[in-house]
């Protein structure tokens, strides 16, 4: 990482907080983002230069031909100077053009299509404040939140929004990329190494923007494979009692009116996919850890958890709620 960079990032922290943490544009993760981060720092660097050499010129101009005591005269103008008028209009147009050399390179490079040869396609789709990820090549599987993508891999993401307009960011893996309500926008990501890799919506998109996280979990080969095989068959039958009766309210007090757990007869569509719940990190779009007692805050009082969440306040029994995360703590 250049020098600029480097001022650039000093600058940030500053300003934004460190960019050198969990979601760093300055740390990329895979070939997208080192690909951008290459180009803003060649950038940088010209713009660097460009600055030291007008400062140079403004402060040599400043003390040789700063007004002498004596001095009423007006100092030689300039206008009309084929020379440096020319030279003042070439340069920059020179400048211009090698920066946009870089840019259109890459624009080209890390053009995506739903055919790019030996890719993974997700379709992606935001919503008020959460996110949907659709595996079309493994039969349609569907997650929330929580991005699976085997390490290694091109991924091609299909972007769109259900509502209003997102912004998908997961800053190690890629730059941001709109999701426009109708139209569908595609990029590709592709991670180096496993791991977890954090994002978010970057977009305003109304309340609950701030909070409309998402992960990116970056899988061997095998571990992604185990994960698919886990989605195409998963293990949603309740082998407690008091599970069996979360499973009934599930239905009951119309859970199973907005979300789909697979192999249930549950299949709404209006919030997350619930299917392998125990499986992931985090729940309400990655804002809190996914343990018993916050599943538990977050199914009784919503809008405590997180301001502006569409999920509703059931206004539900201390026996029912205990009985439901009984029920979703065994979905594997």
């Amino acid at each position: 990482m250049g020098l600029p960079v480097g001022l650039l990032t000093v600058l940030g922290a500053a300003g934004c907080g460190s960019l050198t943490g969990k979601e760093s544009m300055l740390q990329p993760a895979g070939p997208v983002a080192a690909a951008q981060v290459q180009l803003l720092d060649s950038s940088m660097w010209i713009m660097f230069e460009i600055f030291v050499v007008v400062a140079a010129v403004l402060i040599i101009a400043l003390i040789r031909f700063r007004a002498r005591p004596g001095q009423t005269a007006l100092p030689p103008q300039v206008e009309g100077n084929n020379r440096l008028e020319l030279l003042w209009t070439i340069v920059p147009a020179l400048l211009l053009a090698l920066l946009a050399v870089g840019t259109v390179k890459e624009t080209f490079a890390l053009n995506a299509s739903p055919t790019m040869k030996n890719s993974v396609l997700v379709d992606v789709t935001g919503h008020q404040f959460w996110w949907s990820f659709e595996y079309p090549g493994y039969g349609n599987l569907i997650t929330a939140n929580e991005l699976h993508i085997p390490v290694g891999k091109r991924i091609v993401l299909g972007l769109t929004s259900a509502d209003v307009m997102h912004s998908f960011w997961v800053p190690k893996l890629g730059g941001k990329t709109d999701l426009v309500p109708g139209k569908e926008n595609y990029i590709w990501i592709e991670a180096n190494t496993p791991g977890i890799y954090y994002g978010q919506c970057a977009e305003f998109c109304g309340t609950g923007h701030a909070d409309m996280r998402l992960t990116v979990d970056a899988q061997t080969p095998q571990a992604f494979a185990a994960w698919v095989a886990t989605m195409q068959h998963p293990v949603s039958t309740p082998t407690t009692a008091l599970a069996k009766a979360g499973y009934r309210y599930f239905a009951q007090v119309g859970c199973s009116t907005c979300h789909t757990i697979g192999g249930t007869p549950y299949a709404g569509v209006v919030g997350p996919n619930l299917t392998d719940l125990t499986g992931r990190l985090m729940i309400a779009a990655n804002l809190i850890p996914n343990t018993p007692a916050n599943l538990y805050r977050w199914i009784q009082d919503p809008q405590a958890v997180k301001p502006g969440a569409k999920m509703p306040d059931l206004h539900l029994k201390s026996k029912e709620i205990t009985a439901l995360v009984a029920y979703l703590e065994q979905l594997k």
